[in-house]
């Protein structure tokens, strides 16, 4: 089965909690502080690997976790770090964030990687508390938050050369006589429901890779048949071949066809509109084609190549092949697809700083990453510790937002769900 589209949940390793832990040594039963920080939690990379050729392993498996870092331990001793998680996926695949449709990584070269979410930092222990003042800090810092998100999984083909064309044209049986690929053929509309790749391998020693597309029908732009399956897989291809039914045998009309096929590229996209293109008219082979051939001929042949092949026998080939290898060679490969800029900002949708200050009927209520952070590192039954959470929100303005708002002496404060009194 070949399966080119899959929408995967991904979640990062949680940051391991830093420790809170004391010196015990013979002399010093209750030393200073020794808790050691936690470890991080693992990443989720996703790895372009050319021995992948499709998203299988996506398809009945949707959740993907990485290891948590450790906690802290005592005798200020780090926790480990979670282990990475890696993901392989065939080269020509791009990771969308399904939430916003931006594109996060195009992955078109083997052992390409990209970090799709990243693991919540480790904990610092009560070690890192301790000051001038704070001789013996009893609380210690958790590990942070991993990020986490839906994200589609979209294979493109990358390959240099795509025939295109309506079904039953010939593209399956051109691909079987050039290269050494074996898609089914068959006298019947949509022979090819998914797309078939060979190498072409040129006297010369040149190769490059050609695709037989699934066929189009009118309407693909809108997704009508095989539409935007087709259409998405044309987009890296640096040269089309279009393949044109020269016989007419169906009661199709070759000029038609062709502008028909245009218009939906057209509809989808300005750039698969403006690709190169060969016009190449098979089945010269069967009676009554010459007036076709001349029509197509006085019509495209001031705007394209035009070429007489019939795939059956053989005749015309070596001549396309050719042309497709010289026009190749003007055309620059596919270019990355995605803004480096947005992914930075999706990496950052949970800033580390964010606290909300608002009310809620009579309740006035403080949370957000930071606030959520600064209430799991309080340990509430140590006075240095409280100390240290009053200061903080003095210094980042949480009090003075919650004057601003009306709150005053033993009015309700809900602080990540925790409720706390008003004090002046």
């Amino acid at each position: 089965m070949f399966v080119d589209v899959a929408k995967i949940h991904v979640k990062a390793g949680k940051g391991g909690n830093g420790s809170v832990a004391f010196r015990r040594e013979k002399y010093e039963p209750m030393g200073g502080p020794a808790g050691g920080d936690g470890g991080k939690g693992g990443d989720i990379i996703i790895i372009a690997d050319e021995s992948y050729r499709t998203l299988m392993d996506f398809k009945y498996r949707k959740l993907f976790n990485a290891p948590n870092g450790e906690d802290g331990r005592n005798k200020k001793q780090y926790g480990a770090k979670g282990e990475d998680l890696i993901l392989k996926v065939p080269v020509g695949t791009l990771v969308k964030d399904e939430g916003t449709g931006i594109i996060l990584a195009d992955l078109n070269k083997d052992q390409q990687s990209f970090v799709v979410v990243k693991g919540g930092r480790g904990g610092r222990g009560n070690t890192k508390f301790k000051s001038s003042i704070r001789r013996t800090p009893r609380f210690a810092e958790p590990g942070g938050i991993a990020e986490e998100r839906w994200i589609v999984l979209e294979l493109k083909l990358i390959a240099d050369v795509g025939l295109i064309g309506f079904p039953n044209v010939g593209k399956s049986t051109f691909l079987s006589v050039t290269t050494s690929a074996n898609p089914k053929i068959a006298n019947y509309h949509f022979t090819t429901l998914k797309p078939n790749l060979g190498v072409v391998k040129m006297p010369s020693g040149e190769t490059f890779v050609l695709a037989d597309i699934p066929g189009l029908i009118e309407g693909a732009s809108q997704g009508i048949g095989l539409g935007h399956e087709f259409l998405r897989h044309i987009e890296r291809t640096r040269l089309l071949l279009h393949v044109i039914d020269i016989s007419g045998q169906e009661g199709r009309n070759p000029m038609k066809d062709f502008h028909m096929i245009n218009e939906e590229l057209h509809t989808y996209s300005e750039k698969l509109a403006g690709k190169k293109q060969i016009i190449v008219l098979n089945k010269i082979d069967l009676p009554g084609v010459e007036d076709n051939i001349n029509m197509v001929r006085s019509e495209l042949g001031d705007s394209y190549p035009i070429f007489e092949i019939s795939a059956a026998t053989n005749t015309g080939i070596k001549e396309v092949l050719y042309a497709a290898l010289e026009t190749m060679k003007s055309i620059p490969p596919e270019e990355t697809l995605y803004d480096a800029s947005e992914v930075v900002k999706l990496h950052n949708v949970v800033k580390k700083d964010t606290i909300n200050v608002y009310k809620r009927n009579e309740i006035y209520v403080a949370d957000g990453y930071f606030l959520d952070v600064l209430v799991e590192s309080t340990n509430f039954e140590d006075t240095d510790s409280i100390r240290n959470f009053q200061k903080v929100l003095n210094d980042k303005g949480v009090v003075d937002r919650l004057r601003e708002l009306g709150a005053s002496e033993g009015d309700s404060v809900e602080i990540c769900g925790i409720e706390f009194d008003f004090i002046e």
